[in-house]
């Protein structure tokens, strides 16, 4: 969206510099199951802006003192985790890049979250597009001011506290097989931590440890990345590790319930600019005349699991759940990325960190490029010059 720099990058780029960034960013790590893009994205300062005074927006009503009670019907009565901190460690808000009546760029929010995203691999991802393409050097991937120093910092601060190494594991169901495995990887090389599936745990007492060597080692916390949903069917797997929902002696970085308090359950609470206009089904007053500018949304699903897109009030009367489900005004998605045969359509995603006892603080970004229906693997199968990405600014 930099003009120049996407002139620059379209008229050097070939397949060959491509596969040549791809092995550069996977050499060492398992191969990357998703999608990477040709790409990043050249962000102009004037949107930055506006998705810097978005997500201020956002982080206001979070931190609004009513915010638990607003949110205490959001986390489902079977996966309310104890001891809950007074904030999340991490905070995503994704939005897709529109056009408003006069023309100009503006972010519409997409969805939220308080759960980490690829904190590690991102930070990675930028440097690899800035070599492999011999990119300006003024351009980088963070925001806010960081850099890659102060960045990989403030993530240690965050993740292990005043913890040491050894004390801290990133979970995730069969860690290693995840997706996202390249992300802990990275991660545990910029920190130290263990990398651990739910079932390399297990509890004596309220305490949780793992084996290594043969000896057992005393867990002081957990950097999160599991997601209660997709063991809805597989609790047996807490009888062979450990419970989360039981009273514990362990840290969260971020706790479980920021999953769902932050998420889309939050939206309708908003009213900006920058956010569609959204609503809970069961408070909706009347069936918008105009439903077809509407999406209809499960309030827990993930990964677009469960939208419908094309609404009819047919599919709003066969809802059993209106209380679980959100309208959504469409957002319009402008192709303003320029890839050789056409314009492929945006979304960024704004990613912060906040330390125990401090402020949020916005330190980089993640991007998705998209020609389908929806952003989104399942809907870009086909189509070269999408995937995953990332944003890369003028540096101050």
């Amino acid at each position: 969206m930099i003009s120049k720099y996407r002139k620059q990058f379209n008229s050097s780029f070939s397949e060959q510099k491509y596969k040549d960034f791809l092995n550069a960013l996977g050499e060492g790590f398992p191969e990357i199951p998703f999608r990477v893009a040709e790409t990043p994205i050249f962000l102009p300062a004037d949107l930055v802006s506006k998705l810097v005074e978005a997500g201020a927006e956002i982080i206001k009503l979070i931190q609004q003192p009513n915010f638990g009670e607003l949110t205490k019907g959001s986390i489902p009565a079977q996966w309310n985790v104890p001891n809950e901190n007074s904030q999340p460690h991490f905070l995503t808000f994704d939005f897709g890049i529109c056009k408003d009546e006069k023309g100009d760029l503006v972010p519409k929010l997409i969805e939220m979250q308080g759960f980490p995203s690829l904190y590690g691999f991102q930070a990675v991802l930028g440097k690899a597009y800035k070599e492999a393409y011999g990119l300006a050097s003024s351009l980088t991937p963070f925001l806010n001011g960081f850099d890659e120093e102060s960045y990989i910092a403030l993530l240690k601060k965050v993740i292990l506290g005043d913890c040491e190494p050894h004390e801290v594991a990133l979970m995730d169901i069969d860690a290693l097989e995840q997706k996202t495995a390249i992300d802990f990887y990275i991660t545990q090389g910029y920190l130290g931590i263990k990398i651990l599936g739910l079932t390399d745990i297990f509890k004596e007492g309220n305490s949780l440890y793992y084996r290594e060597g043969g000896e057992k080692i005393k867990l002081k916390r957990i950097y999160n990345r599991l997601i209660f949903d997709e063991i809805a069917d597989k609790t047996d797997l807490f009888k062979e590790s450990f419970d989360p929902r039981e009273e514990l002696d362990i840290e969260w970085v971020t706790h479980p319930n920021w999953f769902y308090r932050i998420s889309k359950y939050t939206m309708p609470f908003l009213k900006s600019e920058f956010v569609p206009e959204t609503y809970f089904l069961n408070e909706l007053d009347a069936v918008p005349a105009d439903l077809e500018n509407y999406v209809l949304k499960p309030l827990f699903s993930f990964a677009g699991m469960g939208v419908i897109i094309d609404v009819s009030i047919s599919d709003i009367e066969a809802i059993k759940d209106p209380e679980n489900w959100i309208l959504q005004k469409k957002v319009v998605y402008e192709p303003v990325v320029q890839a050789p045969d056409g314009g492929v359509k945006a979304e960024i995603r704004l990613m912060y960190l906040w330390p125990d006892g401090g402020e949020p603080q916005l330190c980089i970004n993640l991007a998705r490029l998209s020609r389908g229906k929806m952003i989104g693997v399942r809907y870009n199968k086909d189509f070269d010059w999408v995937g995953g990405t990332i944003g890369l600014v003028e540096g101050e």
